[in-house]
C-alpha cells in the first residue's frame, strides 16, 4: 500500500509540473514539461544521489579516515543484511543525517559532524540504523527523485512569474500568480506525504537493525533541539532536499513547520518507546563497542588530524573535541 500511495503522489507531482508547463506555454508547454519530467526522472535515477551529496558538501570517508564511524556502519549493514554503503561526512554543526542512492547496491549514508559531536555512540548507531532502514526499504530513490522534481517545480513557478506565462490561459495574470504561490506549496505537501508515510517504518526497522529502540528515541530528542538552534545554510539553499534528512533541517525557519516533511518528533519517540516496552531491545544486536577507537592523531570518527587539516572554516568542531566515542 505504501508503494501504491507513493506512486500516486509522484504522479500528482508530475501532473503539477505539467500544469505549470501549461500556464507557461499552453498545450505545447505542457508536453514539453512532461518530456522534461521524464528526462529528470531518468537523470535522477542515475545521478541525483551524487547531486544531493554535492549540494551538502559531503565528503566520502573510509576506514582509515573515520575508523569508528565506518566500522559502525559495517556492523549495522551486516545486521540489516545490506551491502556496505558508501560513507560520507558533512562538515556542518547541525546534528542530522540522510541516506541516498538508487538501490542498496549503490547506496550512501551521510552524517554531519554536529551529529557525531553531539550524540553518544549508541545514539549515532540508532540514527544510522534508521538511515539504513530507508536503504533496505528502497525509500532512497523515491525521496531523491521527489527532491529533484520539487526543486524543478519551484524554479518553473518562478519562471512562469517572470515571463508572464501563457496569455491564453483562462485565469490570465491571476493564474500566473496562483502558479507562483500554490505550485511550490503543493510540491511541499507531496514531499510531506511521501516522507511521513516512510519515517515511522524506518524508525521501526532501524530499531530492529540496531536492536535497541531507545537509542534512536534519545537521538531524536537531541537532534530536535539541535536543529531548532543551529542554522544549516546548505539546507536553506536547497530546501527541496529537506525531507531526506532524519529530521527537517529547516525546523524553526520561516514557515516550514506548517508543512513539516516529518512526523512530530514526540510521536516518533512515543512509538519507539512502545517498541521498547513490547520487548524489542536486546541491548544492541549491532554492537557499538569501544574497541575501535580512532588513533591518537584523529580528532574523532569524522576524520581529520589534530591540526585541523582538511576541515572547512565554517565548521564549529573544536580543535580537540571529545566526540561521541570517548
Amino acid at each position: 500500500m505504501n508503494y501504491i500511495r507513493t506512486a500516486m503522489l509522484l504522479a500528482a507531482m508530475t501532473a503539477l509540473f505539467m500544469g505549470i508547463g501549461f500556464m507557461i506555454g499552453g498545450q505545447s508547454g505542457m508536453m514539453i514539461a512532461l518530456a522534461i519530467a521524464a528526462a529528470m526522472n531518468l537523470f535522477s535515477y542515475w545521478n541525483a544521489d551524487k547531486l544531493v551529496l554535492r549540494m551538502h558538501h559531503a565528503r566520502e570517508v573510509d576506514e582509515r579516515m573515520a575508523p569508528d564511524f565506518y566500522r559502525m556502519i559495517q556492523r549495522l549493514s551486516r545486521s540489516a543484511g545490506l551491502p556496505m554503503p558508501k560513507v560520507y561526512i558533512i562538515d556542518n554543526p547541525q546534528p542530522n543525517a540522510f541516506a541516498t542512492g538508487r538501490n542498496p547496491e549503490n547506496a550512501a549514508v551521510a552524517a554531519t559532524t554536529g551529529l557525531l559531536n553531539m550524540l553518544t555512540a549508541e545514539e549515532v548507531a540508532g540514527v544510522m540504523a534508521h538511515e539504513l532502514a530507508h536503504v533496505k526499504n528502497r525509500d532512497t530513490l523515491i525521496m531523491t527523485i521527489t527532491a529533484t522534481i520539487a526543486g524543478a517545480i519551484s524554479m518553473l513557478a518562478n519562471f512562469a512569474f517572470f515571463f508572464g506565462g501563457n496569455r491564453n490561459n483562462p485565469l490570465g495574470i491571476v493564474g500566473v500568480l496562483l502558479t507562483m504561490i500554490v505550485a511550490p506549496m503543493a510540491a511541499m505537501v507531496v514531499q510531506m506525504a511521501i516522507s511521513r508515510t516512510r519515517e515511522y517504518a524506518a524508525d521501526r526497522m532501524g530499531a530492529e537493525i540496531c536492536g535497541e529502540p531507545m537509542w534512536l528515541a534519545s537521538a531524536l530528542a537531541k537532534i530536535a533541539g539541535g536543529v531548532e538552534r543551529i542554522h544549516n545554510p546548505d539546507a536553506e539553499a536547497n530546501p527541496a532536499t529537506s525531507h531526506m534528512f532524519i529530521m527537517n533541517p529547516l525546523s524553526g525557519e520561516r514557515m516550514d513547520n506548517l508543512f513539516s516533511t516529518h512526523p512530530n518528533t514526540q510521536n516518533r519517540i512515543d512509538e519507539l518507546r512502545k517498541l521498547s516496552e513490547a520487548g524489542l531491545g536486546t541491548g544492541g544486536r549491532a554492537t557499538v563497542g569501544r574497541s575501535t577507537r580512532a588513533p591518537a592523531d584523529f580528532d574523532g570518527p569524522w576524520g581529520g588530524t589534530g591540526s585541523g587539516s582538511g576541515r572547512s572554516r565554517r565548521s564549529s568542531v573544536p580543535s580537540h573535541p571529545k566526540g561521541p566515542w570517548g
